[in-house]
C-alpha cells in the first residue's frame, strides 16, 4: 500500500536571507498520495497536458471507480484525482502504468512540462512545441539525475505566441522562427538552434541542480537560489548567443471555441471535469489539458462544439464562467474557511457543476442561478469581465492564476476579502464584478 504524505509547510526565511529548505518537497504525485479531508489525492503529471483517447477513457474510469468521479485540472495542465480510498495506491498505479501514464516510478513527479496547447493546430506560433515537449520528456526520463529535481520545478515551452511564456517557468523555451529558439533561465537568455532546444532545457535543469548543491540551501526552484548563485548556460554546455535585455513574449490563451479545421478549445467549470464531461471530449486524436483549466481537443469535428456546450463545458469566449476558478475549499480541505466552490457557483449552476447533467441545458453556466458577477454586461459594457477571478479558502491561495487576477479570499463562513476589501458573502457578486472590470 502506498502511504499518503502529509503536507510540508515551506520554511520562512528571515528578511534579507536566502530561503533554506532542509527537506525535499512534498508535492503529491501518482505514487505519492496526499491525504485530504475528502480522501487521498493523486496528481498526474501530463507533459504538455497530453492525453490519448485511451488515456482519457482510463482517467475517467479511474475517477469513477477509485475516486469521487471527477478530475481537477491544475494550473500546469496536470490532472488530479480526489476522494481516493485508503489502500488504492497499487491499483491506481497499475491502471496508470497500463495506459502509459506512469512511464517511470522514479521520475513521475518531475515531468512538469507546460507547452502552448494550440501549437500545431491553429496556424499560429513559430514552431510546434508539442514536439519539443515529447522530446524533452524523453530526455528527462532517460537521465537518472533528473529524478532529483523538485516536484515543483517547471519547464515552459512557448511557440512564440506568448500564451505560456509568463507562467513562471524555471526553464523557458520560446520559439522565435527561422529555425531558432531562446532559452530563458533566471533572467538570462541565449539564442540557439530550435533543434537543440529540448536538450538545452535539460542541460539547464542539470546546471540548476549543480548550483543548488553548491549553494547548500536546498533550493527547489531557480528563483530560490541565493545571490551569487545562478545557472551558467555556457558552463553547462549550451551553445548559444547571449540575448541582451531578454524579454518574454506575452499573449492571450486560446479562447474557447473553434481553433482550426480539426480542433476545439473548452474550459472546465471551476477547473473540474466530471468523468462524463471528460469522455464528452471524445472522439479525438488527443486531448491537451491546459494551464487555464480547460482542454484543447485535437483531431475532432469543430461542429461538435454545441454538444460540448450542452454537456456543461465552457465553449464560448463570452461565457460568464470563463476565467472563474476556485480551490477545493470545504469540505475537501481542512484548511479552508468556506465552501468556496459553492460560493463561486451558487444555485442551479452549482448542482450542474457537482452532479453533472449533460442534458440539463437550461441549467448551463450563464443561465439562471449564476451571480451577476459573471453575467454579460449591459449594452456599452464588456460582455466578459477583463480579469480572471480565483476563489480561495485560505491564505495559501492554492491554484491561483498567474499574472493579474481578482483575489477572492475567504475569511470565514460568510465573509471574504475581494482584492483586500472586506466583503460579506451576500455582496460577492457586485464586488467581484467591480474588481474584474475596473482595473
Amino acid at each position: 500500500m502506498l502511504a499518503a504524505m502529509p503536507p510540508t509547510p515551506p520554511p520562512v526565511p528571515e528578511p534579507g536571507e536566502p530561503r533554506v529548505r532542509d527537506r525535499g518537497d512534498a508535492c503529491p504525485g501518482a505514487l505519492r498520495l496526499h491525504s485530504a479531508d475528502d480522501g487521498r489525492l493523486a496528481r498526474l503529471r501530463l507533459p504538455a497536458g497530453r492525453l490519448t483517447s485511451h488515456q482519457v477513457e482510463v482517467l475517467a474510469d479511474a475517477a469513477e471507480t477509485l475516486g469521487d468521479g471527477s478530475i481537477s485540472i491544475t494550473s500546469r495542465g496536470n490532472a488530479e484525482l480526489r476522494g481516493l480510498a485508503d489502500g488504492c495506491g497499487a491499483g491506481l498505479a497499475a491502471l496508470l502504468a497500463e495506459a502509459g501514464l506512469l512511464p517511470s516510478r522514479t521520475h513521475e513527479r518531475v515531468r512538469n512540462i507546460v507547452a502552448s496547447p494550440a501549437s500545431g493546430l491553429d496556424g499560429l506560433g513559430a514552431t510546434d512545441v508539442q514536439l519539443w515537449a515529447r522530446e524533452l520528456d524523453s530526455h528527462l526520463l532517460s537521465a537518472p539525475w533528473a529524478s532529483a529535481l523538485s516536484g515543483r520545478f517547471l519547464f515552459v515551452l512557448d511557440d512564440g505566441r506568448g500564451d505560456v511564456a509568463g507562467l513562471g517557468g524555471d526553464v523557458t523555451l520560446v520559439a522565435v522562427g527561422g529555425g531558432e529558439a531562446e532559452l530563458h533561465v533566471g533572467g538570462r537568455a541565449v539564442r540557439l538552434a530550435a533543434s537543440d532546444a529540448p536538450s538545452a532545457a535539460l542541460a539547464a535543469a542539470g546546471a540548476f541542480l549543480a548550483a543548488a548543491a553548491e549553494a547548500g540551501t536546498g533550493a527547489w526552484r531557480v528563483r530560490e537560489l541565493p545571490p551569487g548563485y545562478g545557472v551558467d548556460l555556457a558552463e553547462c554546455g549550451v551553445a548559444g548567443e547571449p540575448v541582451p535585455a531578454p524579454a518574454l513574449p506575452h499573449g492571450p490563451p486560446p479562447a474557447p471555441g473553434v481553433l482550426g479545421p480539426a480542433a476545439l478549445s473548452v474550459l472546465a467549470p471551476l477547473g473540474r471535469l466530471t468523468a462524463a464531461r471528460l469522455r464528452a471530449l471524445l472522439p479525438a486524436d488527443e486531448v491537451r489539458l491546459t494551464p487555464w483549466r480547460g482542454a484543447v481537443v485535437a483531431g475532432t469535428d469543430p461542429g461538435r462544439l454545441p454538444l460540448l456546450d450542452a454537456a456543461g463545458l465552457i465553449s464560448r469566449p463570452d461565457s460568464p464562467w470563463a476565467g472563474v476558478t476556485a480551490c477545493t475549499g470545504r469540505p475537501g480541505c481542512a484548511k479552508s474557511l468556506a465552501d468556496v466552490r459553492a460560493d463561486a457557483a451558487p444555485g442551479p449552476a452549482a448542482r450542474l457543476e457537482t452532479e453533472g447533467a449533460p442534458d440539463a441545458v437550461g441549467e448551463l453556466p450563464g443561465e439562471q442561478g449564476v451571480p451577476a458577477a459573471r453575467r454579460p454586461g449591459p449594452p456599452g459594457h464588456p460582455a466578459r469581465p477583463v480579469l480572471p477571478v480565483h476563489f480561495s479558502g485560505c491564505e495559501r491561495r492554492c491554484g491561483h492564476p498567474h499574472g493579474a487576477w481578482t483575489d477572492v479570499l475567504a475569511t470565514g463562513d460568510d465573509s471574504y476579502r475581494v482584492d483586500g476589501v472586506p466583503t460579506p458573502r451576500t455582496a460577492l457578486p457586485d464586488a467581484v464584478t467591480k474588481a474584474r472590470t475596473t482595473r
